[in-house]
């Protein structure tokens, strides 16, 4: 069997963790995030055998995906202002059982009704888990390598947003549907064990939790995050209309809410921080123009350049392939030099890949295509895992939760920013949606790198 530890055994001190447990919690929390956010992608491939089987309409299935996403967006802050109260270790173990439990009944539904209900508790399994990953690190790792730990984080997460088509391509040519949810099973049973006899206990804050600004926040952010998906559809004027006057009333409420809080759950206190507001908007921005570059990519490989839609994927695998090989290295540089020059390097970098790839010849080889592909993925391997340590640093240690939560919600607002701009390209300038949404991208890096910039000369 495994023992849980006294809290005495795992507990941190100034150096984390001694290397053994390190270790072990540390592929604890990798073995978490690569499931939860695989499950993210995994199912795009199936979900039209989905809607054949169930016998549904594919806009109805496509909720088994936004259900998920919104769960998890709408519970990131939540989650991690009580994680700080509770236990960081014990809001994580919550969202590993939940997680892996809602696998399980994911994978027996039988209708989209209990698929969708399914997911959506999945997600809030998987909210627990991405909310406090950073923060935890920051109790594993000692401060002069916290950026090797975030840097792997940084690093599985790209990997496993990746690898969703391949992997649901491997599982779907030997197997049913049901099995992308069932193989989640096993692993978060395991991730579940290791995690009771490795996560680390953190002292706890003494503040109350806030349950009406937790409602509040859920709310607000899928208001927002609807709202932005509303921006690329036709018809949606009037709906767009009054889900962002919720948003700005919702977001109005908890700022007079908020403000005054010694530890708010929307955590504006560690938005005064200078350095820590340049981060988040630097993340906000470039995973806006990363997911910019994503969606509008496999439109001109497919339909501009008539690859077929394996060339297609394998044609964008550099650039998650080289933040795999860079993110490591970038976060040992961000362990000895500021983040401010190494995300103006990293974005100015990103900046000029999707630039060239804007100017991309009519009939491109593989290889012109290839190189601007991987040189974008390296300038953003090189600016994201020093932008997240500066995210985690430069908060006080008994607010990890809240930065840490607010790192993934940085990361998450950007894509659908990103994807919500691209559904206005395609919407507006079909035949040249791809350039457009490439030269965009480089415009918001090149934004990015500006606000870098502003912060070079501080030091986490």
């Amino acid at each position: 069997g495994v023992s849980v530890p006294t809290p005495q055994a795992n507990t941190p001190d100034q150096t984390g963790l001694p290397a053994p447990l390190r270790h072990w919690a540390m592929f604890t929390l990798v073995l978490s995030i690569f499931m939860a956010v695989l499950d993210g992608t995994i199912i795009n491939v199936a979900l039209p055998s989905i809607a054949k089987e169930l016998g549904v309409p594919g806009h109805q299935a496509v909720w088994i995906i936004n259900a998920y996403q919104l769960a998890i967006i709408s519970t990131l802050l939540p989650y991690s202002s009580l994680a700080e109260r509770i236990g960081f270790r014990n809001v994580y173990l919550f969202g590993l059982i939940t997680f892996s439990g809602m696998a399980l009944v994911a994978a027996l539904a039988q209708d989209l009704t209990t698929l969708i209900i399914a997911r959506s508790l999945q997600g809030i399994g998987a909210g627990a888990i991405m909310s406090i990953n950073a923060a935890l690190v920051r109790h594993i790792y000692p401060a002069n390598r916290l950026g090797q730990g975030i840097a792997i984080i940084a690093m599985v997460v790209a990997v496993s947003a990746a690898s969703g088509p391949t992997v649901a391509a491997a599982v779907l040519a030997v197997a049913s549907w049901h099995w992308l949810f069932a193989m989640n099973v096993p692993f978060g049973i395991l991730a579940t064990l290791l995690g009771f006899r490795f996560l680390p206990h953190v002292p706890l804050s003494q503040h109350p939790f806030d349950w009406l600004s937790a409602i509040l926040t859920s709310a607000l952010f899928v208001a927002l995050i609807s709202a932005i998906s509303d921006i690329g559809h036709e018809g949606q004027l009037y709906p767009w209309l009054i889900k962002t006057l919720i948003t700005i009333t919702m977001g109005y409420i908890l700022y007079r809410r908020l403000w005054h809080h010694p530890a708010p759950l929307l955590p504006l206190d560690l938005l005064r921080i200078t350095m820590f507001r340049l981060s988040v908007i630097t993340s906000v921005l470039a995973f806006c123009a990363q997911m910019l570059a994503f969606v509008a990519m496999p439109f001109y490989l497919f339909d501009t350049l008539g690859k077929s839609a394996m060339e297609t994927g394998l044609l964008i695998t550099p650039w998650p392939l080289m933040i795999g090989v860079i993110a490591p290295i970038a976060g040992r540089l961000a362990d000895r030099y500021p983040a401010g020059v190494l995300g103006v390097i990293g974005l100015s970098v990103l900046c000029l890949g999707l630039l060239f790839l804007a100017l991309l010849p009519t009939e491109p080889t593989h290889w012109q295509i290839v190189w601007r592909v991987a040189l974008s993925g390296a300038g953003f391997a090189i600016f994201q895992s020093p932008n997240n340590r500066a995210i985690m640093t430069s908060a006080p240690v008994h607010r990890s939760g809240g930065a840490s939560g607010m790192l993934g919600t940085a990361r998450l607002l950007g894509q659908s920013l990103g994807a919500a701009l691209a559904g206005v390209m395609l919407l507006n300038w079909p035949n040249n949606a791809a350039n457009l949404s490439l030269y965009l991208a480089a415009g918001l890096a090149f934004l990015a790198t500006f606000i870098s910039l502003l912060r070079k000369t501080e030091r986490t």
